[in-house]
C-alpha cells in the first residue's frame, strides 16, 4: 500500500528525552515550558513577530476570525480544505465565494473585486498547496475597501515570497500542524500576527479570555496545547530542511518522469523562492481521465487524494453565487498524488507508470 502521504516520525530516543522533561516538570499543559520554547522556535524559524501555538488548524482559524471581529460576508475561496468554509461560517459569516486564477489554483483577485458589496468584512483566501496567494494585490484592494485579510495557511509552512515569510502578509496568518503535514504537532496549529493589537486578542482568546487567574479581558475558548505535541514539535523542527530536500527529489523526479503526459502541474505564483513540496497535485484534462487514473492506482494499492473535491461552493449549508467558474471545474480534474519524505523513487516510478498506462 502506497499512501498520498506517511507522517513524519522522529527518532523516538528524541522523543523520550522530551517526556522524561515532561515528567520531571509535572507540567502537562496550560501553557508549559515545551510549548513557550516551541513558539518561540516556531516565531524565529518562519521569521515572523507573533506566533501562537493552537489546538488545531480550524481553532487558528476560528480565533483568527473572532479576533479581527469579522462579521456579515467574508470573501472566500471555494479551492480549499472545508475547514476554511466551515470556520466562516461557524462564526456566523457569510461566505462569498471568488473563483480561482485556473493557473495558480489562488482566489483571483478580478474576482474578489467583483465579489465586494457594503456588507464585506474581509477577506480569507487559501495559499493552495503552499502556493501564495497574489498578496500584494490583495493588500491593496483590502486597503483600499477598509477590509481585513486571513490567510489559510496550512500549507504553506516556511514558504517565503520575495524573500520574506509569507505568513507575513495579511493581518492574519493561519497554520495547521495535523500529522498529516509536513511540519506537525500530530494535532495543532499556528496563529501569525504583526499587529500587537491583534496579538493581545489572540493570546486571551485561546485561553478562555483570561487576564490573570480571576479575571477576564472577554470571551474565549480553550484554544491551548500540550506538552506532549509541543514536544513532537521541538523533534520534527530541526529536521525540516531535510525532509524538503528529500521532498523536492521526489517531486522533481514526478515531473520528469510526467512530461508529456495529458495533465499539469499548478503554476508556482512569481517571487516564490522558498517553496516547501508539501503536496504534489496534477490536474488532468477531464475528469473521466482523472477516475480512470484513481481506479488505476487503487488497484495496484496506491491511494493518491482528490484534493480539493468538492468545491466548497457546491456544499449544502452556504450560497453557491459561482457560475461557470474555475474552481468546479478544476476541482473535479485535481489529483494529489503520494508524496513524502520516505517514499522510495523505485514507487515513484511505478506510480507513473500506472498513470501512463490509464492515459
Amino acid at each position: 500500500m502506497i499512501n498520498v502521504t506517511q507522517s513524519y516520525l522522529p527518532p523516538m530516543e528524541d522523543y523520550v528525552k522530551y517526556l522524561e522533561k515532561i515528567w520531571d516538570s509535572k507540567h502537562l499543559t496550560n501553557h508549559g515550558p515545551l510549548v513557550l520554547e516551541l513558539e518561540e522556535k516556531l516565531r524565529q524559524y518562519l521569521g515572523v513577530k507573533h506566533f501562537f501555538f493552537v489546538t488545531n488548524g480550524t481553532i487558528a482559524l476560528q480565533i483568527a476570525i473572532k479576533a479581527l471581529g469579522l462579521h456579515d460576508e467574508v470573501i472566500t475561496t471555494p479551492f480549499s480544505y472545508v475547514a476554511t468554509t466551515s470556520s466562516l461560517v461557524w462564526e456566523s459569516c457569510k461566505p462569498v465565494f471568488a473563483d480561482i486564477d485556473p493557473n495558480t489554483c489562488t482566489i483571483d483577485v478580478d474576482s474578489v473585486t467583483k465579489q465586494l458589496s457594503d456588507k464585506t468584512s474581509g477577506i480569507l483566501a487559501t495559499h493552495v498547496y503552499g502556493n501564495p496567494c497574489r498578496v500584494e494585490e490583495i493588500q491593496a484592494l483590502a486597503f483600499q475597501n477598509g477590509l481585513s485579510v486571513i490567510y489559510d495557511a496550512a500549507h504553506a509552512f516556511g514558504v517565503q515570497y520575495k524573500g520574506r515569510s509569507v505568513l507575513e502578509f495579511g493581518d492574519v496568518s493561519t497554520l495547521s500542524f495535523h500529522a498529516t503535514k509536513l511540519f506537525h504537532t500530530i494535532e495543532g496549529g499556528g496563529i501569525v500576527t504583526n499587529s500587537d493589537e491583534l496579538a493581545h486578542k489572540i493570546s486571551y482568546m485561546r485561553n478562555f479570555g483570561h487576564n490573570g487567574a480571576e479575571a477576564f479581558f472577554g470571551v474565549g475558548i480553550n484554544g491551548k496545547s500540550s506538552e506532549f505535541q509541543a514536544a513532537m514539535g521541538l523533534c520534527i523542527l530541526p529536521n525540516i530542511p531535510d525532509l524538503i530536500q528529500k521532498r523536492k527529489v521526489v517531486s522533481d523526479l514526478y515531473t520528469e518522469l510526467l512530461e508529456g503526459l495529458p495533465l499539469r502541474k499548478p503554476l508556482l505564483q512569481v517571487g516564490t523562492n522558498h517553496y516547501n513540496y508539501a503536496y504534489f497535485p496534477v490536474i488532468f484534462d477531464t475528469e473521466a481521465q482523472l477516475i480512470k487514473v484513481m481506479d488505476n492506482l487503487k488497484n495496484r494499492g496506491i491511494i493518491p487524494r482528490r484534493y480539493f473535491y468538492p468545491s466548497l461552493n457546491t456544499l449544502n449549508y452556504v450560497e453557491n453565487n459561482l457560475i461557470n467558474d474555475w474552481a468546479t471545474d478544476v476541482s473535479s480534474r485535481v489529483l494529489c498524488l503520494p508524496l513524502y519524505d520516505s517514499l522510495p523513487l523505485g514507487d515513484v516510478r511505478l506510480i507513473v507508470e500506472v498513470i501512463r498506462e490509464a492515459l
